[in-house]
């Protein structure tokens, strides 16, 4: 089995200092990944019902995202998709806050043709990747 990279999140600040007045510049990454697991299956009646489960907290958990981090992104007034990380067919947690990122529509379909590939252990997740996947390096 694979892993795959959904996110590199880059944080960069510039600032000065009051004492002593001094520039500063500070920054860190932050690298979301997810590893195709032998993790199994869940029953068709399972995973609809952790789906419905998602879909009850979408609303509270979409709220409690946009006070800590902003508004919750749209594109064109739609809300875009909350991505599962470790996804709701292979027994991901439909309400944990630390499995679930915000992903244009696009890119969530693209996800969701990657993840059955990296499950099968189909290319390119079958092979070694670069030690840091970062664009910038």
């Amino acid at each position: 089995m694979g892993c795959m990279w959904l996110a590199d999140i880059k944080l960069d600040w510039e600032g000065r200092l009051v004492v002593p007045p001094l520039p500063v510049k500070a920054g860190s990454r932050y690298g979301i990944f997810h590893c195709c697991c032998d993790y199994p299956k869940l029953s068709p009646d399972k995973k609809e019902d952790e789906r419905r489960r998602w879909e009850n907290f979408r609303t509270s958990f979409r709220r409690d995202w946009s006070k800590r981090f902003g508004d919750w992104p749209e594109e064109e007034g739609v809300a875009w998709p909350g991505h599962h990380i470790r996804d709701l067919h292979h027994g991901g947690d439909p309400v944990d806050p630390s499995n679930i990122i915000p992903v244009e529509p696009r890119v969530h379909t693209v996800f969701n043709k990657a993840y059955p590939a990296c499950y099968g252990g189909q290319a390119p997740w079958n092979t070694v990747g670069p030690n840091l996947p970062y664009s910038d390096n």
